[in-house]
This record gives structure tokens, sequence and C-alpha cells, in this order.
């Protein structure tokens, strides 16, 4: 849940920016009809086994999406400056994430299921068990790469 948390928060903040430069027609051009991008695909029913086809493009875009999160909100709460997050820092993020995911659920936990639960998250983040969490750590964490 924390995943499509963050996964839609930073969907919500790139889906604005996108569709005003898809919306704003090329200087020194008329705007003319849009042009065909990609070659039509056709319809998933008509082709034998196309809904087992994973889309390649997804999950890479999802682990871009978490890394560039990651690269910007990473020094807010590495406090110390020290490039790892110690369980205080750790907790006071997925704190924050937690909230922000209950106030657009409408659910509420008491605080000590979320100090539970973010004391659970670190214990899973910290895959080497050096009692701190780095970037890349972090990353697969919220990735689902160690999840």
């Amino acid at each position: 849940m924390l995943r499509t948390v963050l996964f839609s928060t930073a969907l919500a903040i790139t889906a604005p920016a996108i569709a005003q430069e898809a919306a704003t027609p090329q200087q020194g051009t008329t705007p003319t009809a849009p042009a065909q991008t990609a070659p039509a695909q056709p319809d998933a029913a008509t082709q034998p086994g196309a809904a087992a086809q994973p889309q390649a493009a997804s999950p890479s875009s999802q682990a871009n999406t978490v890394a560039s999160i990651v690269d910007s909100e990473f020094p807010a709460y590495d406090l110390n400056k020290d490039g790892q997050l110690d369980k205080a820092e750790f907790s006071k993020w997925m704190v924050a994430l937690k909230d922000q995911e209950m106030k657009a659920t409408g659910k509420t936990l008491p605080p000590a299921e979320v100090t539970a639960w973010a004391e659970g998250a670190f214990a899973t983040a910290d895959a080497d068990k050096s009692t701190s969490v780095s970037k890349p750590e972090l990353v697969s964490f919220l990735g689902g790469g160690a999840g």
C-alpha cells in the first residue's frame, strides 16, 4: 500500500506537467491533427496469449519514479547527513508516508500500530542488517524488491 501511495503521489505531481507539454504546440509550428506516434495495436482478444505478455515499460518506469523520489526526499530525512537513514530518520519518513496514505484512504491507525509498522518496515528495508538504510536499500524496499 505504501508503494501505491508513493507511486500515485509521484504520478499526481508529474501528470500536470506532462499534460501541459502535450497540450502546448511547438514554437514555430501550426497546430495540426495529432500524429500517431505508435503503430496501432491489435485487440488483445484477437491475439492468443496477448494477455499473458507483461508490459516491460511499467516496472522500469515505476523503479525510476521511486529512485527519483528517494533521491529528492532522502536529504530532508537524513538529518545527520551521513548518507544513511538510522531507525529514527527512517521511521520519521515512513510515518509521514503512512499519514499520507491514511488521509488518502480515510483509514486511521492508533499511533502504537503506526510505530510498530514503521519498525517492521525498517527491519525489512535494512537488507544488510547494518542498523541503517542506504538509498539503494530504500529504493529496493519501496520499489518492491525487499517486500
